[in-house]
């Protein structure tokens, strides 16, 4: 199928969260599914046991199923506790009149302390269930109940005992072999349904030394109905989710709940790998990024470099030397551009960075040239200032990474565009640097600008976050350098 598995829960509730349709809900989710549940059952436990048990009437299960049923379109169905012959015979009437195209059986029959959890007719009932159900996962004692015959001792009279099952009931099996004995607690998909040689799937496992057991039955029959009904083969499906299961309860201690049997952590691989840390959209990386900059950039403008070029009573001595620094720097600023078009991943984004690398040399060399005296720009020598941020641009380029790349590039558009765009209004026919005042707040500079932001802030929201955080960093480290090579022009030509 495609999509997000639809996975219905049809289970008993325990409050404590380990079990039951909670530990249902959490295991879909985990596996990539949506859960929904119907309630067969309110208990009162804890990881130490159960308080008390009650039943609701079975007419208002099947509300609860109908109601999901009439609304949602289920891809599978996960069967828990039953616990009595008419909630059995709900489940089962409404089974046939859907007939959803997946259903998983956990056939909750025999408590963690050996005792039977059904009389004999329930017990009967839920055996014709099983006919309606295209997998079943008991343990070995509710394997022995299906299949009405002593418990088996061994590990290949379970796989003998399933391959019966399956082969009487017209069901695959998965027997597991937890409560053997020994450092190995296998299991094995059995499927000797009508036309099959009894096709057996075994899966090796050690077994975990760990309290933290509750709810396992519960979770690998949950984790089993999403990742089948997601489209996985069947043995793939049960050998995806014993890996999910077994990580589980590796990090269920560590949830530290109850004092009893606890809970195995649902999401603990997911809280590993991926974190919790919210998606962020591109307009918040834009409003973050800014306000991470703030500080740097209010120190550009009370620079006395800006001040003095705003209100054009700066030195044109320092003038041309800021020319000349800026003309050396789009030099290099230019192949860190090319660069980003040679990774850019998309036609539009090498098209963007192309054309402002010939921009730079291009249009705004040109400019700079028209400001000053013949061979003024190119006969300076780099400054400690310009060589060190073009050392960070290059070095970035030289990475490879074109996210982290475009953000560092990203400053000398932004910080710009922000410069131009208050001092423009300055401007006037008398003001000396007019025309530098006007170049950075044109439209086709503003034009570029957001589509430089438009790109750096959808790589970052689409980024993991390690790379995000590098992101950042060079921005921030770009913006930095803004702030020196500004700083850095004031007051050269009298020193």
């Amino acid at each position: 199928m495609s999509g997000v598995p639809r996975v219905l829960s049809i289970a008993g509730s325990d409050p404590s969260g380990g079990a039951g349709i909670q530990a249902d809900l959490k295991s879909i989710a985990a596996n990539g599914g949506y859960g929904m549940a119907a309630i067969t059952a309110l208990t009162a436990q804890n990881t130490q046991g159960v308080r008390g048990v009650h039943v609701p009437p079975a007419s208002f299960l099947r509300e609860q199923l109908d109601a999901v049923s009439d609304d949602v379109a289920i891809n599978a169905v996960k069967i828990g506790m039953l616990g009595t012959v008419e909630v059995v015979g709900v489940v089962r009437a409404w089974l046939e009149a859907v007939r959803p195209p997946l259903v998983v059986l956990d056939p909750v029959m025999v408590a963690t302390s050996g005792d039977r959890l059904l009389d004999a007719e329930a017990e009967q009932a839920l055996r014709d269930l099983v006919r309606l159900c295209d997998l079943v996962t008991p343990n070995i004692p509710e394997l022995a109940i299906i299949a009405a015959e002593p418990a088996a001792e061994s590990w290949p009279e379970v796989l003998e005992q399933a391959a019966r099952v399956s082969a009487s009931y017209g069901v695959r099996v998965l027997a597991k072999g937890g409560h053997l004995s020994g450092a190995e607690a296998p299991d094995a998909l059995v499927d000797a349904r009508s036309g099959n040689a009894g096709v057996v799937t075994e899966f090796d496992g050690i077994r975990i030394e760990t309290s933290n057991t509750h709810g396992t039955g519960c979770s690998l029959s949950s984790a089993l109905a999403t990742r089948i009904a997601a489209g996985g083969e069947w043995a793939a499906a049960v050998g995806e989710s014993k890996r999910w299961l077994s990580e589980s309860i590796r990090a269920g201690a560590s949830l530290q709940v109850g004092g009893g049997r606890g809970p195995i952590s649902h999401f603990a691989g997911l809280w590993e790998r991926g974190g919790v840390e919210p998606a962020l959209t591109a307009a918040e990386v834009r409003e973050q990024w800014w306000a991470q900059i703030a500080s740097v950039r209010a120190e550009i403008d009370g620079g006395d470099f800006v001040r003095a070029l705003g209100d054009g009573s700066l030195d044109r001595g320092d003038f041309v030397w800021y020319l000349a620094q800026d003309a050396l720097y789009l030099r290099d600023y230019a192949r860190a551009l090319a660069e980003a078009a040679r990774l850019a991943p998309t036609a539009a984004e090498q098209a963007f960075w192309a054309s402002s690398a010939e921009g730079c040399i291009v249009t705004e060399l040109q400019l700079h040239e028209s400001w000053s005296v013949a061979g003024e720009l190119f006969a300076a020598s780099p400054s400690a200032i310009t060589t060190e941020y073009l050392n960070h641009l290059l070095a970035t380029a030289a990475r490879g990474d074109y996210a982290v790349l475009a953000a560092a590039l990203l400053p000398c558009f932004w910080v710009y565009h922000d410069v131009g765009s208050r001092l423009h209004p300055l401007a006037h026919a008398e003001h000396p640097y007019a025309d530098w005042l006007t170049t950075y707040a044109d439209d086709a500079f503003t034009d570029a600008t957001e589509q430089a932001i438009t790109i750096v802030t959808a790589l970052a929201a689409d980024a993991t976050p390690p790379v995000r955080d590098a992101m950042l960093t060079a921005f921030v480290a770009s913006t930095e350098h803004e702030r020196e090579f500004f700083a850095a022009a004031h007051g050269v030509s009298s020193s």
